[in-house]
């Protein structure tokens, strides 16, 4: 028990003296990385270098055991590149004719041929190459050549001033065109159509100043509503291309007067309607102006169901047509607005079908965008629904039975063409489809007009004048 007591305290002791005597040395290893962190902290060791199952070695030194992991060799481009990367720069500036440009150059290839060079020494060489480029940047400055003036002539001053922003400035020459597009003059003049076939189509004997009166009112509330709409959609406007040529848009009158404009149109329109045709028409004038403004321009932001909202606004205006005619609101007026209600499907979505791209940029919620497949189904269904309408023309007394017959054709290439556009849903058959709508309607009404059913009674008088019905 006493030797072997013994024994472990020698063995002990032994084991403690080696761990004195190794203190030392790894105080002088940790002095040695901090000297070398501090001398060049590009070398210092990370996780990386110590990557023992790639590269590493054992050196003995003194009988002992040291392991170091292999510093990793950074190419010289690199260095030189991350250290000052002003010295490439201005030895590129330096003209080739110049020799001291050549010195500098050479001075270049002496940096680059190093392997790792010294921080001082990289400095050193880029005050070099900036003291040589101010050199030669004197050397050129005070040669005798003259500075060359280049004198700006009065048209391509005029040019150049026209590209700078300025006040655009209202020429009176120009606020008919830009009247026009505020009112979307193209589809003022398809409202006004519709409102003078539905006046055309009532039972009763035709009146010229009636029938004037009329579609004056019916284009001033179009005009409105058209310029309303342009006021309030002009952020969202400038971010589609369709659009963003609008008068409002490229600033060429201020939204004052755009509204000045609508006023002056609505006020006149409304009132013509009200006072010289009658109330009843009056009242759908105004009513297409607010469902157009107030409900289908915000809804377009926020709900799909914009698209039915504005095709009551289609169908509006024949309707409006009838009334100034007959004065009361028959089915046969209602059934002119069914036709233009489901034509508005076909010829809407496809027109939208390939603007998908502009109303997603501008932020508007279309079937065409949101709903694609109903985009396409709705659109087969009101074309195939006009084949319906038309028969239903002569059971109401509005046309004779030559209507439906001889109109079916042209109904049923429009159908075809939105079934082609429903199995298909590419870019040409939408097309196909919106510009056989473009004059499906026109021959429809035109078709309708020709197959209208004669008053029962010639002889016995006609309903009272428009006027004159309160």
């Amino acid at each position: 028990m006493f030797r072997l007591t013994c024994r472990r305290g020698l063995v002990g002791v032994s084991v403690k003296q080696k761990l004195v005597q190794s203190v030392p040395r790894c105080s002088q290893t940790a002095r040695s990385l901090i000297q070398l962190h501090r001398r060049d902290p590009s070398n210092w060791l990370t996780y990386q270098h110590l990557n023992f199952l790639k590269r590493q070695y054992v050196s003995k030194n003194s009988s002992e055991l040291h392991q170091r992991a292999i510093p990793k060799q950074a190419p010289v481009l690199t260095i030189v590149d991350e250290r000052d990367d002003s010295v490439e720069r201005q030895l590129q500036r330096v003209p080739t004719i110049d020799p001291v440009a050549t010195d500098t150059v050479a001075q270049s290839e002496e940096v680059t041929s190093k392997a790792q060079p010294e921080i001082p020494t990289l400095k050193a060489t880029t005050e070099d190459a900036a003291a040589q480029d101010d050199s030669v940047s004197t050397t050129v400055s005070t040669s005798n050549e003259t500075p060359h003036i280049h004198e700006e002539s009065e048209e391509a001053r005029e040019a150049r001033l026209d590209k700078q922003w300025k006040q655009l400035k209202v020429d009176v020459a120009d606020l008919p065109d830009i009247y026009a597009r505020l009112s979307k003059i193209k589809l003022t003049a398809l409202v006004v159509t519709t409102a003078a076939a539905g006046f055309a189509m009532a039972p009763v004997p035709f009146d010229p100043a009636m029938f004037f009166v009329s579609c004056l009112g019916t284009g001033l509330a179009s005009c409105t509503a058209n310029s309303i709409n342009q006021y309030f959609e002009v952020p969202f406007d400038s971010n589609m291309n369709r659009t963003k040529n609008r008068p409002l848009v490229r600033g060429q009158i201020s939204p004052l007067h755009a509204v000045s404009f609508a006023l002056a149109c609505g006020v006149p329109g409304v009132a013509l309607l009200t006072l010289a045709v009658n109330p009843l028409t009056g009242f759908l004038g105004a009513l297409n102006i607010f469902l157009y403004t107030c409900c289908y321009t915000p809804l377009k932001r926020l709900s799909i169901t914009n698209t039915w909202v504005g095709a009551v606004v289609g169908a509006i205006p024949p309707v409006m047509g009838w009334t100034a005619a007959t004065g009361c609101l028959d089915p046969g007026a209602l059934l002119l607005g069914g036709f233009l209600y489901s034509w508005q499907f076909p010829h809407f979505n496809a027109l939208s079908w390939n603007l998908r791209e502009d109303y997603s940029r501008g932020g508007y919620r279309m079937m065409s965008v949101t709903h694609p497949g109903m985009c396409k189904r709705v659109a087969l269904r009101h074309s195939v629904g006009l084949i319906g309408l038309t028969a239903v023309a002569p059971v109401l007394d509005v046309t004779t039975w030559t209507f439906p017959v001889i109109s079916l054709p042209i109904n049923l290439y429009i159908s075809y063409l939105a079934f082609h556009f429903y199995r298909k849903g590419d870019r040409s058959s939408s097309r196909k489809l919106f510009f056989c709508s473009l004059w499906h309607l026109p021959m429809l009404l035109l078709l309708a007009l020709t197959c209208k059913k004669p008053r029962t009674n010639p002889e016995d008088p006609a309903l009272p004048p428009a006027s004159l019905v309160s």
